[in-house]
Parts: C-alpha cells; structure tokens; sequence
C-alpha cells in the first residue's frame, strides 16, 4: 500500500481523514490506499474508530477533514463533498455488510436482495430475481427464499445480508465485524464466505477481531487504536511479529 500504486489499480484511497463529533475526534489524519482485488484488514480495540471509518466511506457519517476516493472519484475532497449526482453514482460502488445484518424483518428473504436491485439499479422484478436466486444458491441459502429473518439463525441471517450487499455489484464490499453477533460455530460460516470471495479478487475492507483469520486472509492490516493508524504492514508480518508496543499489547489477548 506504498505510494508508488498505479492510479488505475486503486479501489479506495483515503487522505488526511478526520471526524469529530463535537468536541471529540474520533479520527484523526488517517491515509491508506487499497488496491483492486486486495483484502485490507482493520483491527483496533472497540472506540479506535474503526466501524466510523467505514461509515465515512459508505456516507453513513459525514467527515470533518480530509479526502475519500472510490476507484478514480472523490466522494470528499480536502473536506468539500461532490454534488449529489456523483455522490449517488459513488456510492454504489461501495456495499457495506453490518455486525448486526440490518435486515428488514417485515420482507422475505427474497425481497431483502430484490428490493434496492429494483429501487437503486431500475432492475426488472426478473431480473432483480434472478440475481437474487443466484446469489442465495452461492450463500447456501437457496432454499430459504421465501423465509423472514426471523427463521433464519444469525450466520444465515448474515449471508443474506452479504447477497443483499452483492446484488447491488459493488467495486468493494466492506464489513464492519461481520462475526461479532455470532457464535463460534457460525462465525466459520461467514468466515468460509469471505474467504470464497477473496478467492474471486472481491475487493473487501474488513473491520475484524478473528486475528487468526486477518492474518490468513487478509493482504494488509491496518492497527487504528485512538482515532490513529498505530502500525500497519503486510498481515502475517503484523499479526506475527508486530513492532509498536501498543499493538503487541494488544495482540498478547488474542
């Protein structure tokens, strides 16, 4: 994640990024680049400001300074947001996948991945369906079609909300602690997902406390502790042998 990245291979590039709220800052002049294709790992303790920074991305939060680009568009620059056309067009490339699935309870699993297919991409109810069957049968889940998230255990509930975020075709998929509201057992079957994707050069951001599975799957890792980027490096190296002491002592209860 040098400097020296052709501007054509970058997925998202993030410069001098700052966010308060109040009179606290939350983030504070954080850059990092993630090429097409990577898997960038995000590990912190709670309150580093990680999920915020996904949430600047995906223009959940406004940022207070700084600039966030999407392959070659600025969402933000130097503080001063496109217009909202560009914003729109933007946004699509980025989907975002939540600890806790976000998942309307009131529709069927189906309509869960059909219905921003239909509003956001104009998709035909065929269409919008038939994306939706092919990326359930991916999931495992192609015979919970017609199931309400409240039938579905929590790893099923989250894959739906990863086909939810895929149907949309974005360039990058973030994942804010995708295993945190899982038990061990299907915490695997999440973690199986990701790593089929990353094996399809799905670009991904993933805010993680599976160390062992940052470590296996990720290119790079990023340590945020304080609204900072503390230590970062390729993610065996980090994960195994880390230089700053807060980030060892962080890794020593892991």
């Amino acid at each position: 994640m040098s400097t020296e990245i052709n501007p054509m291979e970058i997925a998202v590039k993030v410069q001098n990024l700052s966010k308060s709220f109040g009179n606290l800052k939350v983030i504070n002049d954080i850059s990092f680049t993630v090429k097409k294709g990577q898997v960038l790992g995000i590990i912190g303790p709670s309150g580093s400001g990680k999920s915020t920074m996904l949430r600047c991305i995906t223009q959940l939060e406004t940022v207070s300074g700084g600039s966030i680009m999407l392959g070659n568009e600025y969402l933000v620059k130097d503080g001063v947001y496109a217009e909202k056309k560009v914003l729109r067009q933007i946004g699509l490339k980025a989907g975002l996948v939540f600890q806790n699935f976000n998942l309307f309870p009131h529709f069927s699993v189906l309509r869960n991945i059909t219905e921003a297919q239909k509003i956001v991409l104009g998709r035909s109810k065929e269409e919008a369906e038939t994306k939706a069957f092919s990326l359930l049968e991916k999931m495992g889940l192609q015979d919970k079609a017609d199931y309400y998230p409240f039938q579905l255990s929590g790893g099923q509930q989250q894959r739906v909300s990863i086909a939810r975020a895929l149907a949309l075709n974005p360039d990058v998929l973030f994942f804010d602690e995708p295993t945190s509201a899982l038990d061990p057992e299907l915490t695997g079957e999440i973690l199986r997902v990701i790593r089929s994707l990353a094996e399809e050069k799905m670009t991904m951001v993933v805010v993680t406390h599976e160390m062992a599975f940052a470590r296996d799957l990720c290119d790079y890792i990023i340590f945020m502790d304080g609204g900072i980027i503390v230590e970062q490096g390729e993610a065996e190296e980090l994960i195994n042998n880390p230089q700053n002491e807060r980030t060892k002592a962080f890794l020593s209860k892991y």
